[in-house]
């Protein structure tokens, strides 16, 4: 699969979907966005089971500051809806391929499966608040 456009209408349908997603926070204007664009490019022709959106942060000004991207490229893996990765700056293949590794290791899963369950476990604080008085 090659990499989609996200904007800030399909960010969180894109990320809250089964599955991993990455997403490349880049500019026209970055040459280190520039450098790890085909890297990030070729690794999504060869793992057509993950997403990978790119998101341009002039285009998408809004979503880039309501995500405090401060330094770009920043790189962010989700898992299942989960956020498991967030970093600034470029990598290398061998970086993007050790990443993807980890992001779909085993014990990432159950880690996330039970960070979930914790989380659907948990009152909402609505609920607690209510429940309290």
């Amino acid at each position: 699969m090659a990499t989609v456009q996200i904007t800030q209408d399909s960010f969180t349908e894109t990320i809250e979907a089964d599955g991993i997603v990455l997403l490349d926070f880049w500019a026209s204007w970055c040459a280190p966005c520039r450098m790890f664009g085909p890297v990030f490019e070729a690794a999504s022709e060869k793992n057509s089971d993950i997403v990978f959106g790119k998101i341009d942060t002039e285009a998408e000004a809004g979503l880039a500051g309501a995500l405090d991207i401060q330094a770009i490229p920043t790189l962010m893996a989700f898992r299942d809806g989960v956020l498991v990765y967030r970093n600034a700056g470029a990598m290398n293949a061998k970086g993007l391929d050790q990443l993807i590794e980890a992001v779909r290791s085993e014990e990432l899963g159950q880690q996330v499966a039970e960070a979930k369950a914790q989380a659907a476990a948990a009152p909402e604080p609505e609920k607690a608040d209510a429940a309290a008085e």
